[in-house]
């Protein structure tokens, strides 16, 4: 049984929240990913997926849609986990980067980096007050 779940998240749509405590380093969920090769890119983003997707490969010219709740994690420059990339397995794992308490968002930086202060593509006005970015 997974000890995460999708919630309303305020001022972001859907969010991903942990429904127990979780310590960092810990595991909170490891997602397979669907990959689509950079030529299908183009097609996807005439798509609601386009805002769903992760750059993939070592190069990162190919695409992923995560399944499970993979592609619902909020952004936030100040995250409390990240996602590694696996690219043999075709796998994104998502780990705590510190304690995470029960009924807490869930929340990751979209530049993979947790550090990485990088813009995002998406308008954050109005949202600074969230802890998203």
């Amino acid at each position: 049984m997974l000890s995460i779940s999708v919630k309303d998240s305020p001022g972001k749509g859907r969010g991903v929240f942990a429904q127990r405590n979780f310590k960092k380093s810990e595991v909170i969920e490891t997602c397979p990913v669907i990959v689509l090769p950079a030529k299908e890119i183009d097609s996807l983003e005439l798509t609601q997926l386009y805002n769903y997707y992760f750059a993939w490969g070592p190069d990162s010219k190919d695409a992923a849609i995560a399944l499970g709740y993979g592609s619902l994690y909020n952004h936030s420059y100040n995250p409390n986990a990240r996602y590694y990339k696996d690219f043999d397995n075709s796998l994104l794992k998502y780990v705590c980067i510190r304690d995470i308490q029960e009924d807490e968002e869930i929340t990751i930086n979209y530049n993979c980096d947790p550090e990485d202060k990088t813009p995002v593509w998406f308008d954050l006005a109005g949202q600074e007050d969230l802890d998203i970015c």
